[in-house]
């Protein structure tokens, strides 16, 4: 595993700069008879204003630009939007999407039942950086077929694989938007095709409308003054306008500051509000119900042949579907499939505060730009506000509990405290002993020739654990033994690229948890181990394909664990090992092997001081350091032992 980013998690932007007006889009009529190319045409005539040009990575993603919208910008486009023009459904593209990244891949968003395609409003512009975005926009009182907006986005997705035919293609559908998303996926099973499902509708027979159905023919013939129950359905439908406004509120203020920003954007609100009764008239709700009848239908009866990767999205207190028990279901149904739950989220999910599209999919792994994912060349690094982010959730309360001490060694074989020792100039290798549930989700690659090739033709720093999955999962009695492949695997390609190679040894697992149950612990239960041969049933991306041995072990499972009052962290990085002078030397694969038994030797070694050297460390304990700090104030570093 090659570490070459930093965690990602949900986070949200939180520029205050002047908010978009409103109006600020195109819309092309395009008829559901009309072809692609034609829209296309009159999407690039009609959206001259749109900066569509591409950049390089620092520009594509940089926040500076960025600027939150709010729940009002949403109501005043959508009032915009819901006019009646007598058009069909047909595509837009939000001209604040702006420049994005070289040859990104298309996004086609597909709406909710409302239909407006506003519905990535909150994320137009980081999206924007990264995808060419087009959303669909069904007209309020539009009766077009479901099957029929199946076979328009289905011609849309045609013409552009044969315009484009090694980019992938994204189809993010929205409750009512996902079932239209896997009924096109269904029938194009050769699309290169990737699926983001949100809080997706084929759970309609179990939802909170289900009741409603069977009197279809009777709401059609109700006068407009019985529709007693309409606005509990539109509140379930369009979402909660409070909570979509706490949107554009910086968690973590004073709590008189978040009520005067509240109260601001509510005053802001009040006016547009009314909008949210015209996005589903009375009028609309009997149609409504039938489309998402025959959506449901529709798309629960192909389930079997769609084979895109899918990603699901589920809100835990969705009061219109049961998504979470949704997306499991559609979890064992789907061939490559994953699942982010929201647990305090409503149906609305993308409306609301803390969800970053862009930040989940970078998180799953769930972003490509050709027919083949490019670990390194699709890696999108982590903006300053997801760093902070993960550093303040996370990584933070790890420092303050673990207070890890940081080791390198000089050129001269000095050990320092810090990592003055590494070079700051790559390439660089830091080679390693991966410690008991040292999850990777800091920008992992898969271990493979060409990733590492790639990453130290960039001069790249690569963090590289040998032991992998085995180590990092070890069994009891294996803490710090390392389970490296016999063959020299990354020696003679760092000295192609004449890389610093830095051994260094970790420990400290030992003194925060105590492993009760092992993997072999597990399998002699017949429950527990059917559990983990269906995690590991192909649906798990394998890290390493070619290695054979101890190591080739890969079965992902959690470990039984009792926590400890936390002790402390210790890293030690070795002696750098300069092969720019042993190019030649090292590409004979008995001087590798040598060098690579050296490098494993080192780590022992490294493992081997600091277990001796944590002995005398009188801040070893979380107490002792509690203590030093309340003295000394917490924002001083806690000493350790002489090095």
């Amino acid at each position: 595993m090659a570490a070459i980013g930093v965690s990602l998690f949900t986070t949200r932007i939180t520029h205050r700069k002047k908010r978009l007006v409103a109006g600020k889009f195109k819309v092309s009529s395009i008829s559901v008879k009309q072809s692609t190319e034609s829209k296309r045409k009159q999407v690039e005539k009609q959206s001259v204003t749109k900066e569509t040009t591409t950049t390089t990575i620092p520009k594509a993603f940089d926040e500076s630009e960025i600027e939150q919208l709010s729940v009002k910008d949403y109501l005043e486009r959508a009032k915009e939007m819901i006019k009646s023009d007598g058009g069909p459904p047909r595509w837009f593209s939000p001209l604040e999407c702006g420049a994005r990244w070289n040859h990104s891949p298309l996004l086609l968003f597909l709406p909710g039942v409302d239909g407006i395609g506003l519905g990535l409003i909150m994320n137009h512009q980081r999206l924007g950086k990264i995808f060419d975005i087009w959303c669909l926009h069904i007209p309020v009182m539009d009766r077009t077929p479901f099957e029929d907006l199946v076979r328009l986005v289905e011609r849309t997705v045609k013409s552009e694989s044969s315009r484009s035919p090694n980019r992938p293609i994204y189809l993010v559908g929205e409750s009512f938007g996902g079932c239209l998303a896997l009924a096109v996926a269904a029938r194009n099973p050769t699309a290169d095709l990737m699926l983001i499902l949100v809080n997706p509708a084929t759970s309609l027979s179990k939802s909170q409308l289900r009741p409603l159905l069977p009197l279809l023919p009777v709401l059609e013939a109700m006068p407009e003054q019985l529709h007693v129950g309409f606005p509990y359905i539109l509140g379930l439908v369009a979402g909660d306008p409070f909570r979509m406004m706490m949107a554009t509120i910086e968690k973590g203020l004073p709590l008189q500051q978040t009520v005067v920003e509240l109260s601001e954007n509510l005053a802001a609100t009040l006016p547009s509000l009314s909008v949210v009764a015209d996005i589903l008239p009375r009028e609309s709700l009997p149609w409504k119900l039938q489309i998402l009848k025959s959506a449901a239908s529709f798309a629960n009866s192909r389930i079997h042949a769609i084979k895109a990767e899918t990603l699901i999205l589920a809100s835990g207190k969705d009061q219109l579907l049961p998504s979470l028990e949704e997306a499991e279901r559609l979890y064992h149904l789907l061939p490559t499939c994953q699942i982010r739950k929201f647990n305090d989220s409503g149906h609305a999910l993308l409306m609301e505060g803390g969800v970053d599209l862009v930040t989940i999919i970078k998180g799953a792994g769930f972003y490509r730009r050709t027919r083949k994912i490019d670990y390194v060349s699709d890696f999108m690094p982590p903006t300053p506000s997801e760093f902070k982010q993960v550093y303040d959730s996370w990584y933070r309360l790890v420092d303050i509990a673990l207070s890890p001490v940081m080791l390198s060694t000089l050129d001269d074989g000095k050990i320092v405290r810090g990592l003055a020792g590494i070079p700051q100039k790559g390439p660089v290798v830091l080679v390693g002993y991966h410690m008991l549930l040292g999850l990777e989700i800091m920008g992992g690659v898969p271990v493979s020739p060409s990733n590492f090739y790639k990453l130290l033709s960039q001069n790249s720093h690569v963090l590289l654990y040998p032991g992998g999955v085995r180590e990092a999962l070890h069994r009891k009695g294996e803490e710090y033994k390392l389970f490296w492949p016999l063959q020299s695997e990354f020696v003679r390609m760092a000295a192609r690229f004449g890389a610093t190679i830095i051994p260094f040894g970790v420990i400290g697992e030992d003194d925060i948890l105590n492993l009760i149950i092992d993997y072999d612990d597990f399998l002699k239960i017949p429950f527990v181990k059917s559990l983990i041969e269906e995690i590991n049933d192909g649906r798990v991306r394998r890290l390493r394909d070619e290695i054979n041995g101890e190591v080739a072990k890969e079965d992902i499972y959690f470990p039984g664990v009792l926590p400890k009052l936390p002790g402390r962290f210790y890293f030690l990085f070795g002696k750098p090992i300069d092969t720019q002078a042993r190019t030649e030397e090292l590409q004979d694969r008995e001087r590798a092997h040598e060098l690579y038994i050296h490098v494993k030797s080192e780590v022992e070694r490294n493992i081997a001081y600091l277990k001796e050297k944590r002995e005398k460390d009188p801040y070893r304990t979380f107490l002792s350091r509690l203590i030093y700090q309340a003295i000394h104030g917490s924002a001083t570093e806690v000493p350790t032992f002489e090095v």
